[in-house]
């Protein structure tokens, strides 16, 4: 997209959203702005490539004494991960007063408990930066929302406000929390305030333009500050209209492309990812055209359909969903991911599991000490929302060995890494980290099983240890890593294709370059005895191996996996 023909977009979806006179308002400011704007140069090579695998991380996951979190985050990424991971995702470092940084207080400053601008520059020498814009909403101890309260003109129209007597029966919760929460104003007025995810989460009202604006001036600081990729947290929650679902509205797809129009025009070389965890045609619908929303889209069906296929030990329905996966154009990929920050999220299986295939999964989480959290719906009931545990523990069956519990594991992670898309690897399932219930009982919520503090000498001693739990996870989850960057079969734009052998038991996942030159037959044992399977042609190598493959039929020992490579 050129800067004219963006401009062009810009002016036309801001007369949609606030008429045209709002909008040569906002685009006179906006332009103001963008020329204003200190870019940096972009980095050279191609967008996306089999190349791209993120890292999720806290910036204090990893703590060491009397140093700064990101420091310690950076000394670890320097040692281990140069040349392996291309993308650090340093989930929200910014000053917070709830729910793990994603109640942001201030969208311009580093928390100082983690570092500062500095640290976050010093990792983004080694690495791509992604940061995350938490713009649905921002917490309700801001400067932004006090001044909102004191009736201060700038900031009237900046947050959501509500009559309590307005119907939104209609409206979809991600939570069981009051989606009202009354404040008083400096003059003694009690406002009720929009709170999609808790009482001190403050929803923004972007039917202003002004609200627009303060949001598109924080994407653009930054990209000044380096970041190459940024996160639209609980994106499809952003515009409200009463008397809808208010999820995934028109006006949300608008200001979605608003921002991607707004960013091509200065820095085109930026990546938009939105975060919609729910069902699976809700969740593509923000690729848009495949050129005017977001180039990548988290697969938010993977981690649970894979780990019903790991139950169940049969992946005919993994394989039936891979297939049917497909992007606008070749700018766009899926962001595929079997673990973060929250937890395994079930709304993106409605319609491929059935009742029972859920209840299967939540009994079994259940029984290795996770945890159910669940979400209100417009009738009064409530369903399963997501499955609180690691996705190290989630594969775990209690009846098998460490070691099969090891192999189970990386198989996961193995299909994840083999599918086409950028892989996102979560910290915790790098170092192999199990159920924090420790960490849970202390901080009160579900979600922290899965976001352990880790002092970092600790975690190095063990993965020194051959024989550690961590250390077996880590060093073939590196190798697992190391040998997808070297094939151009697994870029983002080569053809897949998947199937299976042994009556579902074996899934295949069958990956060409995108010239052709190469071919790669990902096979995964997904049950804990060995099976057979034969090939269509002899000649090929497995790469995880290093081991030349001379007949057509290929052993898989329990949760083995095999990526055999052809030459084309």
């Amino acid at each position: 997209m050129t800067t004219d023909s963006a401009f062009e977009r810009i002016r036309a979806l801001l007369t949609e959203l606030y008429g045209p006179h709002e909008a040569e308002i906002a685009e006179t400011k906006l332009r103001r702005r963008l020329e204003n704007a200190r870019i940096p140069a972009p980095r050279t090579r191609e967008r996306f490539s089999e190349r791209d695998i993120t890292l999720i991380t806290y910036g204090n996951t990893l703590l060491r004494d009397g140093e700064a979190p990101l420091a310690t985050l950076y000394d670890f990424l320097c040692r281990h991960l140069i040349g392996t991971i291309s993308t650090v995702h340093i989930l929200p470092f910014f000053p917070y007063s709830s729910d793990d940084g994603f109640s942001v207080i201030d969208y311009y400053a580093v928390n100082p408990a983690l570092g500062t601008w500095d640290d976050i520059a010093r990792i983004g020498q080694h690495f791509r930066l992604m940061f995350d814009a938490v713009v649905n909403h921002m917490s309700a101890q801001s400067d932004w929302f006090k001044a909102f309260l004191r009736g201060e003109p700038e900031f009237q129209d900046l947050f959501f406000v509500e009559s309590p007597e307005t119907d939104l029966s209609s409206v979809t919760r991600p939570r069981t929390t009051p989606l009202l929460t009354a404040f008083e104003t400096a003059s003694g007025q009690t406002i009720h305030v929009w709170t999609t995810f808790s009482a001190d989460q403050v929803d923004l009202d972007f039917r202003s333009p002004n609200t627009l604006l303060r949001i598109l001036d924080v994407l653009l600081y930054y990209v000044e500050r380096g970041a190459d990729v940024i996160r639209l947290d609980a994106i499809g929650f952003l515009w409200k209209e009463p008397g809808t679902t208010c999820i995934h509205l028109r006006q949300t797809h608008a200001i979605v492309q608003l921002m991607r129009a707004t960013l091509d025009a200065v820095a085109p070389h930026i990546v938009l990812i939105t975060e919609t965890n729910v069902p699976h045609a809700e969740n593509v619908s923000y690729f848009g055209d495949g050129h005017n929303e977001a180039q990548l889209v988290y697969n938010f069906t993977l981690p649970p359909l894979l780990l019903y296929t790991l139950l169940s030990g049969n992946g005919e329905q993994l394989a039936t969903w891979i297939n049917s996966l497909e992007t606008p154009s070749d700018q766009t990929t899926f962001f595929n991911f079997t673990a973060s920050h929250d937890g395994i999220g079930v709304r993106p299986v409605e319609g491929i599991l059935d009742a029972s295939d859920l209840q299967r999964m939540i009994e079994h989480v259940e029984r290795i000490g996770g945890r159910i959290s669940y979400r209100n719906n417009p009738d009064g009931s409530r369903s399963p929302y997501e499955l609180n545990v690691t996705y190290v523990d989630a594969v775990a069956n209690p009846d098998e060995t460490p070691a099969e519990h090891i192999r189970r594991f990386l198989l996961s992670q193995a299909v994840m890494l083999a599918l086409a898309g950028v892989p996102a690897v979560y910290i915790h399932s790098l170092l192999g980290s199990r159920n924090d219930l420790e960490g849970m009982a202390v901080k009160g919520h579900n979600r922290a099983i899965n976001r352990a503090q880790l002092q970092l000498d600790q975690i190095e001693a063990e993965l020194d240890d051959p024989q550690s739990f961590r250390a077996q996870i880590f060093h073939n989850y590196l190798h697992l890593i190391q040998q997808r960057i070297r094939h151009f079969a697994f870029h983002p734009n080569g053809a897949q294709r998947a199937f299976t052998r042994n009556d579902g038991q074996v899934l295949i996942i069958e990956r060409t370059a995108p010239d052709e030159s190469e071919r790669i037959l990902a096979l995964h044992n997904l049950t804990s005895r060995p099976q057979t399977v034969a090939l269509d042609r002899a000649g090929g190598r497995d790469i995880l191996a290093e081991q030349a493959i001379v007949a057509d039929n290929v052993e898989l020992e329990p949760y083995a996996v095999r990526w055999i490579l052809f030459q084309l």
